[in-house]
């Protein structure tokens, strides 16, 4: 895992820094989107919030994971599986939040519908949320 994550900051040019490589190796452990508040905790007061938020931010922006909505009303990130480039992201798929583990996953293989816009309107990104059970929750 060690390898991936270095190879991922030097694809996208980034320096090497402690909290880096542990925020990207939170993501990679987990095959589900994580809050600010859950990278916190995972990292157990190594790093303060300010430096964890900058460090999402960069990634965000570079294009190594991207935003999920919350039902909520957070923010929680995911790794970008797709090929997403500096402040340009594709991410026209589902994402689904478990109601019992609250967990939030990437569905990349479902899609979202085309939806037509009125005049005028411009689409930059569209994000859909489902709210159900989990295959792990649903045993």
């Amino acid at each position: 895992m060690k390898d991936a994550i270095k190879q991922t900051l030097n694809e996208f040019h980034l320096r090497h820094t402690s909290c880096r490589e542990e925020v990207l190796d939170s993501f990679f452990s987990a095959n589900y989107a994580l809050g600010h508040h859950d990278i916190e905790e995972g990292l157990k007061d190594n790093f303060d919030r300010v430096t964890i938020y900058r460090t999402l931010k960069t990634f965000v922006d570079k294009g190594i994971l991207h935003k999920v909505l919350d039902d909520e009303g957070g923010l929680k990130y995911a790794l970008c599986r797709e090929a997403c480039a500096h402040n340009h992201h594709r991410h026209d798929h589902v994402h689904f939040k478990c109601e019992q583990c609250g967990q939030t996953t990437c569905l990349e293989t479902t899609h979202i519908p085309a939806v037509e816009l009125p005049f005028g309107y411009s689409r930059r990104e569209t994000n859909l949320l489902i709210q159900g059970v989990c295959p792990l929750c649903n045993k």
